[in-house]
């Protein structure tokens, strides 16, 4: 597919299509750091690895065009719209950042010129809009909670059928077809409690990320996640208080809004009295290991943003450390695991949920084609640009499907709401899992098809 003109495809709402921030392109507020920049070779093992680039070939939307174009608004290039367009074409998934040879930090340079972006490009009036109910939702669990009703219903008599049919809300509007497209299917689930005891042996107490869209829209996952702590000999503490990481936010360049979830998030958990922070979404994992840096230049937050971030761990990072002791019966599936990209980007955890799956009787693991390139979630992006985002989620989902098995597992709500769009469309029957559903379906002695009515 060729590279869209623009990325917003209302840029004709501006009234001059070479729009440019005056003056140089970045301020003095953190700015894409020169030294970081200096460290791209230019040498080009990022390219296979680049979504961006594998799906148009572009110089300009690889990781080192984005580089060069970094360097120019640092030597007082402006920022113009054909600029900021390359740098909302990133996905921000990191596997550059894996597969560079010389270190290059583009997570920290992609992050800092979005926030850059966020304050002194104007965007079309439309995007704005899009962009300001994104953000004036998803970070807010009881907003989502108090919409959970309407979709419910909205799901059971069937409309989602009819408005897609009709084509109607794919012509109105593409990313609001994309937001209804990509909906899981919303269910009731208790609340996890503020703290559940441990099982057996008592081997230490840890915190709980609910998350935002996990908690509301997947809480069989947070369900699942309890019950393998309590049953591994670890009290869980969820502090009820608890709200946004500021992950969605910080990747999207909304720099204050998302330190100031982090401030929260830190101090929910500094009450809670924990040994350590597990999580259960890849994306809120990555943000929370980064606050520490984050949170460098503030007197109050620097060292409390160190002890949390030291303690956060992912679920599978953190029970593969720990090691399995319960009992966990046969779980018979031919399971493809997709690695999720701020998990195994990010985080650097790859091997550790292969273990676990791995442990349990029955389970077989297939890897998948590609699998460094990101199936396009990539928080707000399938949003933002549903048209690239459906070609990544088409050709991750073909992917799984040519792997045989019958059970995708990933880690990260956004890439199962992605995946499993895209191998609906396709007319592929493929269930899918978190790591930790496996683990706890094992734990009960539940079948693989308790797993696919569950999900409905």
């Amino acid at each position: 597919m060729a590279r869209p003109e623009h990325t917003d495809e209302h840029a004709h709402e501006h009234t001059d299509p070479t729009h440019q921030a005056p003056g140089p392109a970045f301020d003095a507020h953190h700015p894409p750091s020169a030294e970081l920049i200096s460290d791209c070779v230019h040498c080009g093992f990022c390219l296979p690895t680049c979504p961006t680039y594998a799906l148009w070939g572009e110089e300009m939307d690889s990781p080192r065009g984005r580089i060069y174009l970094m360097g120019q608004g640092l030597g007082g290039a402006p920022m113009t719209d054909t600029m900021v367009g390359h740098f909302d074409a990133c996905l921000g998934c990191m596997a550059c950042v894996t597969s560079c040879p010389s270190g290059v930090k583009y997570d920290q340079l992609i992050e800092a010129t979005r926030a850059q972006v966020e304050r002194r490009h104007e965007r079309s009036r439309t995007e704005k809009a899009l962009r300001a109910a994104i953000f004036a939702l998803f970070p807010y669990p009881a907003r989502l909670r108090a919409l959970s009703a309407p979709m419910r219903l909205y799901q059971r008599v069937g409309l989602g059928r009819l408005v897609r049919g009709s084509g109607l809300l794919e012509r109105l509007s593409p990313q609001v077809a994309a937001m209804e497209a990509l909906m899981p299917r919303v269910q009731e689930a208790p609340r996890v409690p503020a703290r559940t005891r441990a099982t057996g042996e008592r081997r230490g107490t840890v915190g709980l990320l609910l998350g935002c869209v996990q908690r509301e829209f997947f809480p069989g996952v947070n369900a699942a996640t309890v019950r393998v702590l309590v049953a591994e000999g670890f009290e869980v503490v969820a502090p009820p208080e608890q709200g946004c990481c500021g992950a969605l936010s910080l990747h999207a360049g909304r720099e204050e809004e998302g330190l100031d979830f982090a401030r929260g998030v830190i101090e929910a958990f500094e009450a809670a009295e924990v040994e350590a922070i597990v999580v259960n979404s890849a994306g809120c994992g990555s943000a929370m290991k980064d606050y520490a840096r984050l949170l460098a230049d503030d007197p109050q937050f620097a060292q409390r943003a160190q002890r949390l971030s030291a303690m956060t761990r992912d679920v599978a990072e953190f029970l593969a450390q720990v090691g399995l002791q319960a009992t966990y019966h046969r779980f018979d599936a031919d399971i493809a695991y997709h690695d999720a990209c701020h998990l195994a980007h990010a985080q650097g955890v790859r091997a550790q949920p292969r273990e676990l799956l791995r442990t349990i009787p029955g389970v077989t693991l297939a890897e998948i084609r590609d699998a460094e390139l990101c199936c396009g979630s990539a928080g707000i992006y399938n949003i933002i640009n549903p048209e690239p985002a459906t070609e990544l989620g088409d050709r991750k989902a073909a992917n799984v499907a040519a792997t045989g098995a019958s059970l995708l597992v990933a880690a990260n709500p956004g890439c199962l709401m992605q995946i499993a769009t895209s191998l609906h469309r396709q007319g592929h029957d493929i269930a899918l899992a978190h790591t930790v559903e496996i683990l706890d379906a094992a734990l009960r002695g539940a079948s693989p098809e308790s797993l696919r009515a569950a999900a409905g």
